[in-house]
């Protein structure tokens, strides 16, 4: 599988970077929603070769689910389906950045059971199988340890502040503005969410549930050792209905630490 997802990388995105023509970049929701020419591409020879893996099993891409968003009910159904995002990060592939990856989950049921994160310009490939662990490089990861009691710490948390967020949005995210936090901007989930789970980040907070963006992530982070929570007090659900804000982070008291202060900011 990791095979698959390099070839289609090395075949259809990294020859691609850096020479995009203005024709090869449009929008999608909005200025700041962009899609190239490398993301459909991808996705269109994923969605080809996955189900070939997998017979009988079917594919949630982000560019398909954009045209067709009755495709994400397929996410809660009885057969496995490989949720794909074929370039993450997009805007940062577009001005030429290195940090966007290729993420490839494999659910059933609502249920991630294994994914895939691929950063090929910075050599990264990070797996993860629900039980069995998350490992980068044949390493198994893990998420920070907690500062012990009187020490004091900075939370570092990665966040979703984009200037398209609608005030309430804008808000929830005003609440991580405190002394013991360090927020920052995600340009890239997939490679944020690798950074919580091998210790670089403590959390990651979003107020959107794409599953492309998430499911990938998700399974590396929690079973690096991590925990996901939602305004709701309850565990992300990739098959959707999800209360907002949620935060994936090095463990559950730090995920519940984000998740209450972005409920602050709102108030």
């Amino acid at each position: 599988m990791e095979e698959a997802v390099r070839a289609v990388a090395a075949a259809e995105v990294v020859p691609r970077w850096r020479q995009l023509a203005a024709a090869d970049i449009s929008t999608k929701t909005g200025p700041g929603d962009l899609v190239t020419v490398a993301d459909r591409e991808a996705e269109a020879r994923l969605t080809e070769t996955l189900p070939a893996l997998l017979p009988g099993s079917v594919v949630v891409g982000e560019e398909a689910a954009h045209a067709d968003p009755g495709l994400l009910r397929r996410i809660a159904g009885d057969a496995p389906v490989w949720i794909v995002d074929p370039v993450d990060g997009t805007a940062n592939f577009v001005a030429g950045k290195e940090e966007f990856a290729t993420l490839v989950a494999l659910a059933q049921g609502g249920e991630v059971l294994a994914s895939w994160t691929y950063v090929p310009q910075l050599g990264l490939m990070a797996t993860a199988r629900a039980g069995r662990g998350a490992w980068l490089a044949g390493q198994p990861l893990r998420t920070a340890e907690a500062a012990k009691p009187g020490e004091g710490e900075v939370l570092r948390v990665a966040t979703s502040q984009f200037s398209y967020l609608d005030e309430q949005e804008r808000r929830r995210f005003e609440g991580l503005g405190t002394d013991d936090v360090h927020a920052r901007q995600c340009t890239c989930a997939g490679l944020d969410y690798l950074e919580v789970a091998r210790g670089g980040l403590d959390a990651v907070a979003f107020t959107w549930e794409a599953p492309w963006d998430h499911a990938a992530g998700v399974l590396l982070v929690t079973e690096a050792g991590g925990a996901s929570l939602t305004a709701a007090g309850e565990p992300f659900r990739i098959a959707g209905g999800n209360e907002f804000p949620f935060a994936v982070a090095r463990d559950g008291e730090t995920a519940r630490r984000v998740v209450e202060l972005m409920g602050e900011g709102e108030r």
